[in-house]
């Protein structure tokens, strides 16, 4: 008969043996810390923009949406499965979006803050699926088609307001 505490050991290395190789290791080390990375520069950018959602914000949704696709892959789900998995994700970072949004209705008109903010954490998730699910180059486009977004639009506005006359 063995002993309690080998049967426990036994059950711990079983518990963590979710992980087969070290292909398998760096598969999943390489897409979360994709998705990570990637999330904390748009995080970087909208906290360096003083927004609310900063670094620590995407890096996390990024992840988070990583993780949630990863796992389910790696355990051999099909792609029903996946599907909604992906419907999830999306629905629950809708949720997390909405709490962003703010209607300030002081004064004659009332002025929305925060959907970019929103969508940009929206962005963020699908960038995080997109990472683990392994495809780290589309990740890697709409990070920086996201960023150039965040970037570059804000001045392409204000230029085209300013040749329009109506910018102060």
């Amino acid at each position: 008969m063995k002993a309690w505490w080998h049967e426990v050991w036994e059950t711990l290395q079983a518990e963590f043996a979710d992980i087969g190789d070290a292909a398998q290791l760096t598969r999943i080390t390489v897409r979360l810390v994709i998705a990570a990375i990637l999330g904390g520069i748009l995080g970087f950018e909208r906290e360096h923009k003083g927004k609310a959602a900063g670094v620590r914000t995407h890096m996390l949704v990024a992840l988070g949406a990583a993780l949630f696709v990863l796992v389910p892959q790696m355990s051999g789900s099909q792609a029903d499965a996946m599907s909604r998995v992906v419907q999830g994700v999306i629905a629950g970072i809708g949720f997390l979006g909405a709490g962003t949004i703010l209607k300030n209705t002081e004064g004659d008109e009332g002025h929305v803050k925060g959907l970019t903010t929103a969508a940009g954490l929206w962005m963020t998730a699908a960038i995080g699926v997109s990472a683990g699910m392994g495809r780290e180059s589309t990740a890697v486009l709409s990070t920086l088609l996201a960023l150039a977004i965040f970037s570059v639009m804000p001045r392409i506005v204000k230029m085209l307001d300013k040749d329009r006359g109506d910018a102060p």
